[in-house]
């Protein structure tokens, strides 16, 4: 949905449709802080929440629909960087955001 204008994906989570309203603010550079796409062994990283933690089958989803985003963010002059330490994203570049926020001197 990132290329079709006046309309946000739902990518089924919350990051992925604050990058798409990103995108089409028409921004060129996004930094993702927190994207771990995860559960880490546990919870979500909010407490538990009975019958609508995410489990490993929604954050595959969520992993492949934000994976699947690169190539049209890209095609879209949008740089997008990782700057999670333990995100299981592997489509985005990854750089600390200390690096990222230096090259483009902010």
């Amino acid at each position: 949905m990132f290329d079709e204008p006046g309309l946000i994906g739902s990518g089924g989570n919350s990051g992925f449709q604050g990058v798409n309203l990103v995108a089409q603010f028409g921004l060129s550079k996004i930094i993702l802080i927190g994207f771990d796409m995860h559960d880490g062994g546990g919870l979500h990283w909010h407490a538990d929440h009975p019958g609508s933690n995410p489990n490993s089958s929604r954050f595959a989803r969520w992993r492949a629909q934000m994976d699947d985003a690169a190539e049209t963010l890209a095609r879209l002059g949008i740089e997008v960087v990782n700057a999670s330490d333990v995100s299981a994203l592997t489509a985005y570049k990854r750089e600390p955001i200390e690096r990222t926020l230096e090259r483009w001197e902010l």
